[in-house]
């Protein structure tokens, strides 16, 4: 029998963040929800023009709020931070932060990929690393900051966690699963990719140690743990890419032939493995190879996701529209299915702005009328997803040689009924939905097993999730020859007459 930890977990998301207190025991796992927040890009102008940031600073104080907050209510006995992936923050030699990290979303990356292809193949640059082409990779992102006095300036490059940790500890250091996203990280090697950094222009100074989940980071500077009335608390490395730990908290069960679905403000679709799939057919699916806990794989594809629905939401709010979401999702469970559908993985959906109308676009270039109402809108959303799903797990399938027999939902679109039964719709095998705060629970599984919890390894932890959370279960129903037509329509222009 294990010892009960209270854990404060961090998870920051790219639309908002939150502070959980988790307690995980003998047959006990519980989180209760301390301090949500903001996180979504900041537009700052500058004298060229304007850049989306990240308020770190701001990040910063709402994190450490939470965290005493959650002391205050019981103690806390350890700290374990996550968020999402890619983003970065420079330090100087001195280890002062070189200004508010750009955010992702920033255009900044425009044409980056044809300048690191002239360099290194893209054969050569998935061999080593196995990760996707994304335009917002961290390899990019770096490679647009070539030649500049910010990165000549820099000394230490810091993933988001880890720079959190950092100014938490004082201690420096780069955690694998967050590493592994950069397409900086050789997948096979489990080690920084210096040799392809320096080939295009990036200096190996910049790479810090690397670390695992469950090492102690250290623990709370004195100043910073005075300042909010906690004691020196240790830091714990956790699966800080926040969905290698939603992965921890799948409640799959031992051998199931399970795809696990990831569904917040992106969607990320696909299975756990051993070994990486570095295969022609894998790079030209655009599939990538992520470290997950304990040294898996998570061989899977970036969707859209739910980012789509929630500018969408957020755009309309701003015209003044009073919208609540359980309003509009049953406003759109009454449209007809598939009316209208598009290519939810195209580059217009990723920054900010006016998506009805870049979904009204998309929708005539695939041969659909264009929505017309606000719940048609968000049906061609949610419809699109659900097909973009079906797309990802049957690769995944074929990719990996690991057959789908059940799709497990987990995160905040596994509150969201519709997306789940038209998902099982479209895949065509039953959908698990749950628990939605995995990204949490994973977090603090991780903590309390570096604590003496008794979780040995990954199977415990989902034990122990199926036996504390309800998760909900639905059925394909319908047609899936019509998802077949669907799908034929947003790939090959295929013009369908408007019932």
């Amino acid at each position: 029998m294990g010892t009960t930890v209270r854990a404060a977990a961090v998870d920051l998301g790219a639309t908002s963040g939150r502070v959980m207190a988790a307690t995980v025991g003998p047959g006990r796992l519980t989180l209760d929800e301390v301090n949500r927040f903001a996180s979504g890009a900041i537009r700052v102008a500058h004298r060229d023009g304007s850049s989306l940031h990240t308020d770190i600073l701001g990040l910063h104080r709402e994190v450490l709020a939470g965290i005493a907050a959650a002391h205050r209510q019981a103690p806390v006995d350890a700290i374990g931070i996550d968020s999402w992936a890619v983003d970065y923050g420079l330090l100087d030699e001195s280890g002062a932060l070189l200004g508010n990290p750009v955010h992702y979303r920033d255009a900044r990356t425009d044409g980056m990929a044809e300048r690191v292809s002239a360099r290194v193949s893209d054969r050569e640059l998935y061999d080593v690393t196995g990760v996707q082409q994304l335009a917002f990779n961290t390899l990019y992102q770096l490679v647009s900051e070539v030649d500049t006095a910010r990165l000549r300036a820099a000394d230490t490059l810091l993933m988001l966690p880890d720079l959190l940790a950092y100014w938490f500890t004082g201690e420096i250091g780069a955690e694998r699963t967050n590493a592994s996203t950069t397409q900086l990280y050789d997948v096979r090697a489990r080690a920084w990719a210096i040799e392809l950094a320096e080939r295009v222009g990036i200096p190996p100074r910049l790479f810090p140690p690397l670390r695992s989940p469950g090492e102690v980071l250290g623990t709370l500077l004195p100043d910073v743990a005075a300042d909010h009335g906690l004691p020196r608390l240790p830091v714990i490395a956790v699966g800080s890419h926040d969905t290698a730990s939603a992965f921890v908290a799948v409640p799959a069960e031992p051998g199931a032939n399970a795809a696990y679905l990831s569904s917040g403000t992106w969607s990320l679709v696909g299975v756990e493995l051993e070994e990486p799939v570095l295969s022609d057919a894998a790079l030209a699916a655009n599939f990538t190879n992520e470290t997950g806990v304990d040294g898996t794989i998570r061989f899977l594809r970036n969707v859209m996701g739910l980012w789509v629905l929630s500018e969408t939401l957020r755009a309309w709010r701003a015209q003044g529209e009073g919208l609540e979401m359980a309003a509009v999702l049953s406003a759109a469970a009454q449209v007809p299915p598939l009316r209208a559908v598009m290519d939810i993985d195209a580059p217009e959906f990723l920054p900010p702005g006016d998506m009805a109308a870049r979904i009204g676009n998309a929708c005539r270039a695939a041969g659909n009328a264009a929505p017309a109402t606000q719940a048609e809108t968000v049906r061609c959303i949610l419809d699109s997803l659900a097909l973009a799903y079906r797309r990802a797990v049957r690769q995944v399938a074929e990719l990996s040689g690991h057959p789908v027999d059940v799709v497990h939902v987990v995160g905040g679109g596994a509150r969201n009924a519709l997306l789940c039964q038209l998902t099982a719709d479209a895949c065509g095998v039953g959908v698990i939905a749950g628990p939605v705060e995995a990204t949490a629970l994973g977090n603090a599984l991780a903590q309390a097993r570096a604590l003496g919890a008794g979780l040995p390894d990954l199977a415990a932890m989902r034990a122990l999730v199926r036996a504390t959370h309800d998760v909900r279960r639905y059925e394909p129903t319908g047609n899936p020859a019509v998802w077949d037509e669907a799908e034929a329509r947003v790939h090959a222009n295929t013009p369908r007459p408007v019932a």
